[in-house]
């Protein structure tokens, strides 16, 4: 199996995951939000805005893009402001909930 055929895989995989847990009407800049949220809730309680600007997943995405992907998340509710007194920071909320 050559490298693409494996990368291949591994986007059907994924693909898989997305369906099952209800990500796949999230647009591409929504869903690398809502897993760069993830990854840095395993660090800290709330995900600030400034580090979901510099996670990795986002670097290529611009800030008026970011910030309207961000705030659809809220909307949608897989994402939610962490408290009215901490602006700026998000809880990541369950795809399910």
């Amino acid at each position: 199996m050559n490298d693409i055929s494996k990368l291949a895989e591994l986007r059907k995989l994924l693909l898989g995951m997305e369906r099952a847990l209800g990500l796949e009407d999230l647009s591409a800049v929504e869903r690398d939000i809502y897993y760069a949220a993830s990854d840095l809730s395993k660090q800290a309680q709330g995900v600030r805005t400034t580090g979901l600007l510099t996670h990795a997943l986002i670097q290529d995405v611009s800030r008026p893009t970011f910030f309207r992907a961000l705030k659809s998340l809220v909307n949608k509710g897989y994402l939610s402001q962490s408290a009215p007194s901490r602006r700026g920071v998000y809880v990541v909320n369950s795809p399910n909930s």
